[in-house]
């Protein structure tokens, strides 16, 4: 049975992100726990307000970067200065994590068990661990000693025993999404990604982060060092000119097949934080929110060809709330791979120019749990920027699902 949540009276009041980095580079040697205290301090600073105001704590993070994963989210809250009495939870649902914060938070809100929850998305790819599941018991003299690198298994999906990038595969050969279609689309994120970061947009919701020191009185001081000889990172760093002629070059993961490395979302490290809070809340503010949320949709679909998600999550959105596609100003859809992409623009019948319009993950990266989080704050500002109403945010979900929210510019008279 699909999920569909509505919203009467539920917003976010603000959002910012760490750019996001090549995997292997600046942020590797950072913990995705130190990562989110990052954003969380960050979000509330900008928003300005207080912890002590903060109700409810929720993190998301796929994959442990370090041996203390189980205490992400509590972490988190505690070190950005939310009073030990407030709950924390961390929350898992794939590539569609972020999205789910949003979800349990406006749930809680609307629920009454919160006037205001701090979402924090945080992911260090770079740190997903080489591992060794099957030792706790031992093995025999001249046993093979298995180790597994958790990314990369982590994209193989047992059950119809293919790999992600062969679901994009599978969706190409039913929707014929041919390899020049998926190239010219790679091109034109990365150009627009390009466009939006040399106009300034991403550093509206980009914190620099930079060699740091977390200080909570009583409890053990966390540092945050940044990888080499950086002192700073303020941009995303997979930006950058991709010509068709260059991704064209590329050979495909599968003989015969349309996606490549360079059409394939780019791995990188990162974290996104918002503040979700009650219409009361709100309007006792002097500051603008950032948006509103009306409403959220999870659907299934079949494994094999998972990256379809999108489409029945937002179709779901739109039957429900009464819009028509065409009132939706904005989509930010994440581009695990550029035929997955396609696939959902082509079975919604959805117009590219208003998809992606600021670039989309094949140029800045798709750090799992963190994904949602950008994907949505993004959104939101950039239908402040055009003065539109009305913009969805989705994505595919490793195991055949798709999330999708609905927001709402309220400034907007369009």
């Amino acid at each position: 049975m699909s999920l569909y949540s509505a919203y009467d009276d539920i917003w976010i009041l603000d959002g910012v992100r760490t750019p996001f980095v090549d995997y292997c580079t600046g942020f590797s040697a950072v913990s995705p726990t130190d990562l989110g205290i990052k954003v969380a301090r960050a979000v509330l600073e900008r928003a300005g307000m207080d912890a002590a105001q903060v109700g409810s704590v929720l993190s998301g993070n796929m994959a442990p970067g370090d041996c203390f994963q189980y205490m992400i989210a509590r972490h988190i809250g505690l070190y950005a200065g939310v009073p030990q009495q407030v709950t924390a939870l961390n929350v898992q649902r794939i590539c569609g994590t972020g999205f789910e914060l949003f979800r349990q938070a406006a749930d809680q809100v609307k629920l009454g068990y919160a006037d205001t929850a701090l979402v924090v998305g945080t992911e260090n790819m770079t740190r997903n661990p080489i591992a060794a599941f099957g030792h706790r018991t031992g093995f025999r003299l001249g046993a093979p000693v298995e180790f597994q690198d958790y990314m990369w298994e982590a994209l193989i999906d047992p059950a119809p025993g293919i790999t992600m990038p062969q679901t994009a595969e599978n969706l190409a050969v039913r929707y014929d999404v041919k390899r020049e279609q998926v190239d010219a689309y790679a091109s034109r994120s990365f150009a627009r990604a390009v466009a939006a970061q040399a106009r300034g947009f991403h550093a509206g919701e980009i914190v620099p982060v930079a060699n740091e020191t977390f200080e909570l009185e009583g409890y053990a001081r966390r540092t945050l060092r940044l990888t080499g000889k950086q002192k700073e990172l303020t941009t995303d760093t997979h930006v950058r000119p991709s010509p068709v002629e260059v991704l064209a070059g590329l050979r495909p993961l599968y003989p015969g097949g349309v996606q490549t490395a360079g059409n394939s979302a780019a791995l990188v490290d990162g974290a996104g934080a918002a503040i979700v809070a009650s219409g009361e809340v709100m309007r006792g503010r002097s500051r603008p929110p950032l948006a509103r949320l009306l409403a959220c949709g999870v659907a299934g679909v079949p494994p094999e060809i998972m990256g379809i998600g999108p489409a029945p999550a937002i179709r779901l959105l739109l039957e429900r709330s009464g819009l028509r596609l065409d009132q939706v100003g904005l989509f930010e859809i994440n581009e695990a791979q550029g035929a997955q992409v396609l696939a959902v623009a082509r079975e919604l019948g959805l117009d590219e120019e208003r998809l992606n319009v600021n670039g989309g993950a094949i140029a800045l990266g798709h750090p799992l749990a963190a994904t949602g989080m950008r994907l949505t704050i993004t959104l939101a500002r950039a239908l402040r920027e055009t003065g539109r109403r009305y913009g969805v945010a989705s994505a595919c979900i490793g195991g055949g699902q798709g999330i999708a929210l609905l927001l709402e510019n309220p400034d907007s008279d369009n």
